[in-house]
């Protein structure tokens, strides 16, 4: 397996970590941690190169707030500057484990996403009889840091880069408990082990590709499985024997323990293709997509408070037209032609004659 040196250089350069902060900002001028940062921000680059090169640079605290739909979850602010520094470390670092993941890994990786990976699972539906869904319990907080560095050190071998990763995953903040005592563990080793990374930051969503690219490999060359899809934790394996997926799922729980993760037994089970798989917002079939309820039932509510705000004057009707489109356009990914058509009726009464 090909290694790396030599990378800490260029993510520290006062060019990649300007460009690192420009990605960082995007949709986010109006925090005003950004403002203050892109208010002076050549000196704000340097001092945070000087930091990361003397190795005196610290991760700052997060800042926390639990959601509750579409399941309860703890999700994580970084500091703005400690974003730029992990769009710098991802600009450089990514791309080197890009080139030996699967191709079928959509989460977090350029040129796909939830789409993709949708249309791709609807291909291997029409391809094959029957699909296993499987999800991992309580992935991020699960994630043993450990194991990640380990993972880690296996394609990088910058000591700079790697001591500023471990920087990043040791100032993760604490996350829900869960049970992390696996075969071959005293309760003294089990209680001593760091786990859990924070929902939220762009490395947590690299280091979830990386943390499972072993397991991709493994089901696709291992296992044999023709047909394989992952987006973060949520996976599916197709086959044309229900036997053999059946068998596949416990080799998978015994494999996944490897890497001190949990399948959530209630979630993962056999079923055939025809009956539809539903998968990252919508409903799939062989020939047709629908979106799920609670996606639908989630915009519907989404929009009357946007348009509540707007009839207030507090959402401007651009705003609140781009809003509508960005969902529109993630709507007409299925087949919601008369769904779509019907909200754009309503939101036309509101708006007036020249709504879209």
């Amino acid at each position: 397996m090909k290694t790396y040196n030599h990378l800490f250089e260029e993510i520290t350069s006062f060019e990649n970590l300007l460009a690192a902060a420009r990605r960082a900002e995007r949709g986010k001028r109006q925090q005003c941690s950004v403002g203050r940062f892109r208010t002076n921000i050549e000196a704000e680059v340097l001092q945070l190169q000087r930091e990361l090169r003397d190795q005196t640079y610290t991760p700052g605290g997060y800042r926390e707030k639990i959601i509750t739909r579409p399941k309860q979850r703890l999700i994580s602010a970084a500091p703005f500057r400690d974003r730029v520094v992990h769009h710098a470390l991802c600009g450089v670092v990514m791309p080197l484990f890009e080139r030996r993941m699967i191709f079928d890994l959509y989460s977090n990786r350029p040129g796909k996403g939830t789409h993709a990976a949708i249309r791709r699972c609807q291909e291997f539906c029409r391809e094959h009889q029957y699909v296993l869904k499987c999800d991992v319990r309580k992935f991020f907080p699960s994630m043993d840091h450990a194991v990640l560095k380990a993972t880690l050190r296996r394609t990088l071998r910058c000591r700079p880069t790697l001591a500023l990763l471990g920087r990043i995953i040791d100032g993760s903040n604490r996350q829900e408990p869960v049970c992390n005592v696996y075969p071959g563990d005293d309760l003294a080793t089990a209680a001593g082990r760091r786990v859990g990374l924070p929902i939220g930051n762009l490395t947590s969503q690299w280091f979830g590709c990386v943390y499972l690219d072993r397991f991709d490999h493994w089901v696709q060359e291992e296992l044999g499985c023709p047909g394989y899809v992952r987006y973060v934790d949520d996976f599916l394996l197709f086959g044309d024997a229900k036997a053999q997926l059946a068998e596949w799922r416990l080799a998978i729980g015994t494999k996944l323990a490897e890497s001190r993760l949990r399948l959530n037994e209630r979630k993962s089970r056999a079923f055939p293709t025809a009956q539809g798989v539903t998968y990252l917002g919508q409903r799939i079939w062989r020939g047709r997509r629908r979106l799920c309820r609670q996606n639908v039932s989630d915009a519907r509510r989404r929009l009357c408070w946007h348009t509540r705000q707007y009839q207030c004057g507090r959402l401007s009707r651009e705003a609140l037209l781009t809003r509508w489109n960005s969902w529109r356009g993630h709507a007409e990914q299925a087949d919601t032609g008369a769904l779509v058509e019907r909200i754009r009726k309503e939101l036309r009464e509101i708006l007036g004659a020249t709504g879209n």
